[in-house]
């Protein structure tokens, strides 16, 4: 259920390292909690991101919960599939469908 590849925050979002780079998500267990996701808020290419810093957000049916970025870096990309489709998102949390 938990790749062995990923580590997590306490506020449930993943990190995978790939080399220089990194890509990150919400858990399973977080899309679990949240139910439908409606909108995500993400950042830009090019914005740089500190581990524990608020870098987005996602509204559910329930509520807005804000996204903490696990790692410090530069953002070099973003799904931008997530803008107009965000419950992709919660398909595939772990795996690279989804962020």
């Amino acid at each position: 259920m938990y790749p062995a590849d990923l580590k997590y925050t306490k506020s449930h979002e993943w990190v995978r390292a790939e080399g220089k780079t990194a890509a990150f998500g919400i858990s399973g267990f977080a899309v679990e909690q949240v139910k439908d996701i409606i909108f995500l808020e993400l950042p830009k290419a090019g914005v740089d991101l500190k581990a524990g810093s608020q870098f987005g957000s996602l509204e559910s049916v329930k509520a807005v919960f804000e996204l903490m970025a696990p790692v410090s870096g530069k953002v070099t990309a973003v799904n931008e599939k997530l803008n107009t489709a965000p419950e992709t998102a919660a398909k595939d949390p772990t795996g690279r469908a989804g962020w």
